[in-house]
């Protein structure tokens, strides 16, 4: 079994304070492979001041600096991409056809900021002001375990632009994946102290990421109850955040869709990253008079679809990725029978034959929008395919959420699905499509967060206004 024992603290390598030793599995065999010490405390503070002294000669670098940081560290994590893929394969079990993107889109984000930066004018002139955009501080950035990699190098990419200095807290869960990156960002040769990755518990080492008066930022991304947990701790020193958390998305399928394009977009939705995303379409709202369609296609399509070994490259939905999620998973599932939704596919158990933490592609159909599976973030692959009668239910029933991420439109109209997509609560809106636009704000209405990141508005979230006035005396009356 393997040891990872090792933090990066200004600029080394150290061993960590905590004393804590954290199992690390393989969710396809249920097995260890190997375990993580975990950080403390001690390790955070250790971090949080190496950031400290680092940030004023960083906040003064210039646009051309950071942008040539930012490609060495392009290049960097380029250059581990294949470890990076195996290790995204081994302890979080994404299926290969996923893990390609997952292993691909950590580096890429270095040059999406990069052609931010080149268009961004850090000095603005309003009236007879000038008005300076300042890093904000030392950030705090705390990333999840469903894209580990991909989250460390979306946000640091994001603090490096604005000028600011990190300390990153990653998932315990995801310490390969950590390895791989903090190495790699190691040989990319940036200055001491001006990004830190210490690993340890949310409670011990992001809880002091979000009470520390050193910190001037938070950027979090997982679940809603965490998320206002750190927003509550950040109140008392008036932090700057920014929440990426949950929800519960909606697939309208209008009635002049498609069908044969739009069901196979529907389950794409919905079953993405094995279930296991925030941004997944589980809630398929479908019209009634094309209900037993909907219903026969959509069976169909999950019955296709492949369970099992990640390494399989005809492999669709891998585990989850830990005993706990699965467990989650099969409780929501019996909820959803006991309330009385039809099964229209999978249900509960293990696929036959598969031994690690998989979860059967499960579609519930008959559902209402007040059952428990309608209205909570279950995080695995499982659907509730939800019938309306007219467009105005089907808008109403998008919009009965607490939450608001992302929603789908699918309709053969695109001025129609335009003008349904503008009166849906969510922070994106994805119309005939499931791709990514990484120069677009990504963040939610409502308890899915506060704050955008990607692009000009998650550079900013990094930045602080400062107005200097009596520099333009002629303009003075």
């Amino acid at each position: 079994m393997r040891l990872i024992d090792k933090i990066y603290i200004n600029g080394v390598f150290v061993t960590p304070h905590g004393q804590e030793l954290f199992d690390l599995y393989n969710p396809a065999t249920a097995q260890v492979t190997g375990q993580v010490r975990l950080a403390d405390e001690t390790d955070a503070r250790a971090a949080i001041a190496a950031a400290k002294e680092a940030f004023p000669a960083f906040s003064r670098t210039s646009k051309a600096e950071r942008i040539a940081l930012l490609v060495r560290m392009h290049e960097a994590v380029t250059a581990r991409r294949n470890d990076l893929l195996e290790a995204i394969i081994e302890e979080y079990g994404a299926p290969s056809s996923r893990a390609g993107f997952m292993a691909d889109h950590p580096a890429s984000q270095f040059l999406d900021m990069v052609r931010v930066l080149e268009d961004y004018d850090f000095t603005r002139r309003i009236a007879s002001a000038e008005v300076i955009m300042t890093p904000i501080g030392v950030a705090g950035l705390i990333t999840p375990w469903n894209s580990n990699a991909g989250f460390i190098c979306g946000k640091l990419a994001t603090a490096i632009a604005a000028g600011c200095t990190a300390v990153i807290k990653p998932s315990e869960m995801s310490a390969l994946q950590t390895q791989v990156v903090t190495e790699a960002l190691h040989e990319a040769g940036l200055p001491a102290g001006v990004f830190n990755i210490v690993t340890g518990r949310g409670e011990v080492v992001g809880a002091e990421l979000g009470s520390h008066p050193d910190i001037a930022k938070i950027s979090f991304t997982g679940s809603t109850t965490v998320g206002k947990g750190i927003l509550r701790a950040g109140a008392e020193t008036m932090k700057r955040i920014t929440l990426e958390l949950g929800g519960k998305s909606p697939t309208i399928i209008l009635d002049d869709a498609s069908l044969a394009e739009a069901i196979p977009l529907a389950i794409g939705a919905g079953f993405m990253n094995s279930g296991q995303a925030c941004i997944a379409g589980t809630r398929i709202l479908a019209p009634r008079s094309r209900l037993t369609e909907i219903e026969a296609l959509a069976k169909a399509a999950a019955e296709e679809i492949r369970t099992g070994d990640p390494r399989d490259p005809e492999t669709a939905i891998g585990p989850m990725v830990s005993r706990k999620q699965w467990d989650r998973v099969q409780r929501y599932i019996r909820i959803g029978l006991d309330e009385g939704a039809t099964l229209l596919a999978g249900g509960e158990d293990r696929p036959d034959e598969l031994g690690g933490w998989f979860v059967r592609p499960t579609i519930f159909t008959n559902v209402t929008n007040d059952m428990t599976i309608a209205r909570e973030e279950i995080f695995g692959p499982v659907l509730s395919i939800i019938p309306y009668e007219d467009e105005e239910e089907a808008i109403a029933i998008a919009n009965d959420t607490v939450y608001g991420l992302q929603a789908y439109i699918l309709s053969g109209d695109m001025d129609r699905a335009r003008k349904v997509a503008e009166r849906i609560v969510a922070g994106r809106v994805l119309i005939n499509t499931l791709a990514h636009e990484p120069m677009a704000p990504f963040g939610g209405f409502r308890q899915s967060g506060i704050g955008r990141e990607y692009g000009t508005y998650g550079l900013e979230a990094f930045l602080e206004p400062k107005s200097l006035l009596g520099l333009h005396q002629d303009l003075v009356k």
